[in-house]
């Protein structure tokens, strides 16, 4: 039988990459849910084209629209944030692929993994914000939750058939975005036009930034302390321009496996979709003379201060990495309408993380408070 797929977040990067995937192996996979947050011309026609299950636009204000459009069609049609949480419990999905972007995508996993759904998890701040309730509701329910991202997806296979095998260390590999070796002074100038021209990924424009700050790879530290229970020191970021060696794992015995290819969202997302199996695909092929040097260097943690702070907040833990990541919502948000320069996202979070109070082991309603009051901070501070 198929695989009956729901994604959320489906109008967005990986989301669209999903649903390439899907029709390359139609055979394998159908798609169950669609959820999209406003983009509702695209939504519409995936609609059209996989005739899923149900459909859910978060903006309410788009029901009619939505639904107009798809009345001929034997398709349930939803609207609002509480829907997008709830269609997750539906009986007839299989694995759930959690591609919405930032904090909005934290509801609907938690609720996928309450259903006991397969999660493909490519919402990093779901387990930056709340990591550790996350994992212990998965252990609870006896959910899987396999990583989706390319670096933690090469993790997990590097781990796959090493058993009990104890991780001395991983290195997580960063393409150094657009601007690596420009200094400080260089970066106060930095556009929004110039920061969205990633040289290796094709990505949407908040992970884009990110991906230009280095926040994103501070993001994926915290991930992978959560996917793969490591402490903060196991953890290491090496700058790779090249974008083939995806992540590395380091055993006690000394030994290291890399999981290595080219960057190419749609393989860690059908190897998530389908693990433990791989399929014969018609994937562009890596091959080494194309790339004869592959080479390494340490992030410049002077010029891009984001990775530090993440790394601060990683440590501290409590509600601090849920502050972490709204701030940078916020701040970023502002630098893509041209609101604040590109290194006052790093001063938002800075004064973010030294303004708001420290929650050491937060509940749930705890860490939505610590949300919604950094965002309010942040607004103040535009």
């Amino acid at each position: 039988m198929k695989k009956r797929v729901a994604i959320l977040g489906s109008t967005g990067s990986i989301g669209k990459q999903a649903l390439d995937v899907i029709r390359e192996f139609s055979d394998k996979f159908e798609v169950e849910v669609l959820t999209a947050n406003n983009n509702i011309e695209l939504l519409i026609k995936q609609a059209q084209e996989f005739v899923p299950n149900t459909v859910v636009i978060a903006n309410e204000s788009k029901y009619n629209e939505l639904s107009a459009a798809l009345a001929s069609l034997p398709i349930k049609v939803y609207a609002g944030s509480d829907a997008v949480s709830q269609v997750v419990e539906m009986d007839t999905i299989d694995i759930v692929l959690a591609a919405m972007v930032g904090f909005s995508g934290l509801i609907p996993t938690i609720n996928a993994i309450k259903a006991k759904k397969t999660i493909a998890l490519a919402n990093k701040e779901t387990l930056v914000v709340a990591g550790e309730l996350i994992r212990n509701l998965a252990i609870e329910n006896k959910t899987n939750i396999l990583p989706v991202d390319s670096e933690h997806s090469a993790i997990f296979q590097c781990l796959v058939g090493e058993g009990n095998n104890a991780i001395e260390k991983v290195y997580l590999t960063a393409s150094g975005g657009p601007f690596r070796g420009k200094d400080s002074q260089f970066l106060k100038n930095v556009t929004p036009e110039m920061a969205l021209k990633h040289p290796n990924w094709d990505m949407g424009a908040k992970i884009t930034i990110d991906s230009a700050t280095l926040m994103n790879k501070g993001f994926e530290a915290i991930e992978a302390r959560w996917l793969f229970d490591l402490k903060p020191e196991q953890i290491d970021i090496i700058v790779h321009p090249q974008s083939i060696v995806h992540s590395l794992v380091q055993f006690e015995d000394g030994s290291i496996k890399a999981q290595m290819g080219l960057p190419d969202m749609k393989l860690p997302i059908v190897y998530a979709l389908n693990f433990p199996f791989r399929f014969k695909s018609g994937f562009q092929r890596f091959n080494f003379m194309d790339y004869p040097e592959l080479s390494f260097e340490k992030p410049d943690l002077e010029s891009f201060k984001t990775l530090s702070l993440a790394f601060s907040a990683m440590e501290k833990g409590g509600n601090m990495p849920c502050i972490l990541n709204a701030a940078n919502e916020i701040a970023v948000n502002a630098f893509l309408k041209s609101k604040i320069g590109f290194l006052d996202i790093t001063d938002f979070i800075l004064k973010s993380m030294d303004r708001l109070s420290y929650i050491k082991n937060p509940s749930l309603d705890e860490l939505i408070k610590t949300d919604l009051e950094t965002r309010r901070y942040c607004e103040t501070l535009l």
